[in-house]
């Protein structure tokens, strides 16, 4: 490396910023952001439990105020923000954030509206829970490497000996730089039970293991609806998502939501349903109420408005659009037993921690063996001191060393003389003999029975499933959030949120329409503009689309809610459409979406289209019937039974054509079949044209009107004039030849 006149090193800037971001990067995923697969904690968090160990802050001591024990951690183990510390401590003491939490706190340590409104930690009071007994009950047992702290003033463990493993047990989130994890807590009884088998069953498959792992368990009693298979494949690839949904029961009408999803806040859910009530997006409820007190922690009611309202429509709607169903991305990163980040799958997580756990049992057990054989090496010593005590005593008081003298006389060992030269008078008594040969017994039944544990993997592996099944027992419980196929949640369409009043569109023939409540309206007899006067009406309800045809054969559509009320003139189509030039409407349309309309032209053809294909959102238009040069398109006709109904058709010759709709195909465009025989020289002269439409039920009868005049045909003078479709059809009664239109009565 080189260095300039005055030894100070020089490096080039590319080679220092990229030396010092991986430095950096390292640091944030190892030392920071990722939990070790050993003990599944961050270094802050393992610290934080240390440390409050290390002030005794046991499950059975008092609670001691917060700043206490982040005061320690700062000061002797993790020199960063206060503010972070406390944030960490606080998340493993929040039940609703941790499945188990590890501390136990006394005070405002937030709630489930609002994780972050804790009291400040002069405030809060804090100790241990039992479920840290299972991260430190084995610390001080040779079991852990420990590393000195960031002064190298105090040493702290590299890693706690878990007894569970915890890394699945409670989940963690965390972001490094490049990286992140995202863990959800599992339901410890489950994968203990996955542990045991793997235990027994070394080569078991992720199915087999998934028998016992059936899914996440939060801390919230909410719903999980991913199907079992994307389950498995997020078990084996290590990274997937997971769908939760809130639980709704029904109560005198209302609903109750009694879980919310996983970190859901009540308080946001409220919020988002009133947006929709505020912006009538949900007119199908009445009322919102949120009663979560004490004994109920989670209570929301919403009211609908009347008992008819389809409430699993409704939730399913809700679901959709609020987070009462969320998302939850899973990332199974960690750090390995290796020390190297990596996103492993189950089968892998649940190995490496078993490995794990072997390893700290040997150690463990091997601590012991070498306490219990240096203690029986002790006694070995003390007896022998015993059974010559008389010699003994002599060699103290009369030898000037009486350490090597013993020694050399008894060959015993320097730690040997040394337990010997230590007794005390009152511990040559004769019966500390026979508690030597009571312990001496006692260390060596024991010795040997670790001797066999450590000699065989067989025990070791029984041993750790035996406690495993016990420490379950002790700390498990029953699942909390259920495992439920429910179908995907759907936004209501804008026409099923609506309230379905019964309305009249009216449509006029300078295009100016409108729309009246109720179907008895008179809509001929409505105030229009000078030189305006009625065109065409439709029926139904406000939370339908209605539909228009103009001239050219292209159809348009919308919601008939938004139309003015018939109280006024009503608003230009063509300020909410664009036809094309010239063109002008000729019909209004509004039925349900599997309904049939017949649509045709002066020319005398025509089709049956279902009434959705009509439908379109371009402000341009849906080039829907061909209209023929000199053409017109008439007005379209409801057919009520495909089966029963017939078409009448009228030319302006008088002829009159009836035959059933069944003949006529139902098409979603086109120009569609003949209806009426027209001659085409006298319609390219245009002289005659099929001047009208109607649909005919079997009994009903046809009415006609020739200026002034009109004339009624009862339906069984009908059948003068049935025919096939596309024939001339048969001449009206004399004085009705010149028809301006007809209708069905």
């Amino acid at each position: 490396m080189a260095t300039n006149y005055e030894g100070i090193e020089q490096r080039p800037l590319r080679e220092f910023t990229e030396k010092a971001y991986l430095d950096y990067s390292m640091y944030v995923i190892l030392d920071r952001a990722l939990p070790q697969i050993g003990d599944g904690l961050k270094p802050v968090q393992r610290r934080i439990v240390y440390a409050m160990s290390q002030l005794g802050l046991k499950a059975t001591a008092k609670y001691k105020k917060s700043a206490r024990t982040v005061g320690d951690v700062l000061g002797k183990f993790h020199p960063h923000g206060d503010s972070a510390c406390y944030e960490a401590m606080v998340l493993m003491a929040q039940s609703f954030s941790y499945r188990h939490p590890l501390v136990d706190g006394q005070g405002n340590w937030g709630s489930q509206d609002d994780p972050k409104s804790f009291a400040a930690m002069r405030y809060t009071e804090s100790k241990l829970s039992a479920y840290a007994n299972i991260l430190l009950e084995e610390l001080g047992q040779g079991t852990v490497e420990w590393v000195p702290n960031f002064d190298g003033s105090l040493d702290e463990p590299a890693m706690l000996p878990a007894r569970l493993p915890n890394i699945l047990l409670n989940g963690t989130t965390g972001i490094a730089v490049g990286m992140a994890t995202d863990i959800p807590p599992h339901n410890m009884k489950e994968v203990v039970s996955a542990c045991v088998h793997l235990l027994e069953n070394p080569k078991a498959s992720l199915q087999d293991l998934c028998q016992h792992v059936k899914a996440p368990d939060f801390p919230t009693e909410a719903e999980i609806i991913t199907p079992q298979k994307d389950i498995i494949e997020l078990y084996r690839t290590g990274h997937g998502s997971l769908r939760v949904r809130a639980v709704y029961g029904k109560e005198n009408g209302d609903v109750i939501i009694t879980a919310l999803p996983y970190q859901v806040s009540g308080a946001k859910i409220l919020e988002q349903i009133a947006a929709q009530m505020r912006n009538k997006k949900l007119p199908m409820v009445e009322d919102l109420r949120d009663e979560s007190d004490h004994e109920n922690p989670t209570r929301i009611v919403i009211q609908p408005r009347s008992n008819r309202i389809d409430i699993e429509s409704l939730m399913n709607h809700l679901f959709a659009t609020t987070d009462l169903e969320r998302s939850y991305r899973v990332n199974l990163n960690m750090i390995g037993i290796d020390g190297r980040p990596q996103v492993k799958g189950l089968v892998t997580i649940l190995k490496e921690w078993l490995e794990f756990r072997l390893a700290t049992v040997t150690r463990r057990l091997q601590h012991r063996l070498d306490k219990v054989e240096a203690r029986l090496h002790i006694l070995e010593g003390l007896m022998i001191a015993f059974l010559n005590i008389d010699e003994v005593i002599h060699i103290i008081r009369e030898k000037d060393d009486p350490k090597k003298e013993l020694m050399r006389r008894f060959t015993l060992s320097e730690l040997q003389a040394d337990a010997v030269l230590d007794l005390k008078l009152r511990h040559l008594a004769k019966l500390e003999e026979i508690k030597i040969k009571g312990e001496q017994d006692e260390l060596a039944e024991e010795r040997d029975n670790l001797q066999k544990l450590l000699g065989s993997k067989v025990r070791l592996k029984t041993l750790v499933k035996k406690e495993l099944i016990a420490d379950a027992e002790l700390y498990g419980d029953d699942r909390r959030s259920p495992l439920v196929q429910r179908a995907q949640a759907q936004v209501m369409k804008q026409e099923e949120i609506m309230p379905a009043e019964a309305v009249t569109v009216i449509l006029s023939e300078k295009g100016w329409v409108r729309s009246a409540k109720g179907h008895e309206i008179d809509a001929k007899n409505l105030n229009y503009k000078s030189g305006d006067q009625y065109l065409s009406s439709a029926i139904g309800r406000s939370n339908q689309q209605v539909a228009f045809i103009d001239s050219t054969g292209r159809t348009y559509s919308f919601m008939a809610h938004t139309l003015p009320s018939a109280r006024g003139q009503g608003e230009p189509l063509t300020g909410r459409l664009t036809p094309p030039p010239g063109a002008k409407f000729c019909g209004a349309m509004m039925e349900k979406d599997d309904a049939l309309f017949l649509l045709s032209t002066s020319a005398g053809y025509g089709f049956v289209v279902k009434y959705e294909d009509v439908l379109t959102k371009n402000r341009n238009g849906k080039a829907m019937l061909k209209v023929p040069v000199n053409g017109d398109v008439l007005l379209p006709a409801a057919v009520n039974n495909l089966e029963k109904d017939y078409i009448a058709a009228v030319s302006n010759e008088g002829r009159l054509l009836i035959f059933p709709v069944k003949e006529l195909p139902i098409l979603p465009k086109g120009k569609g079949n003949k209806i009426l025989n027209i001659s085409s020289v006298k319609f390219k002269n245009n002289e005659e044209f099929m001047v009208d439409v109607a649909i005919v039920g079997p009994t009903q009868s046809l009415k006609f009107y020739a200026g002034r005049r009109h004339l009624t045909l009862k339906y069984k003078d009908l059948e003068h004039y049935c025919g096939e479709r596309g024939r001339r059809g048969n001449k009206l009664p004399r004085g009705y030849q010149n028809v301006d239109k007809m209708e069905s009565v």
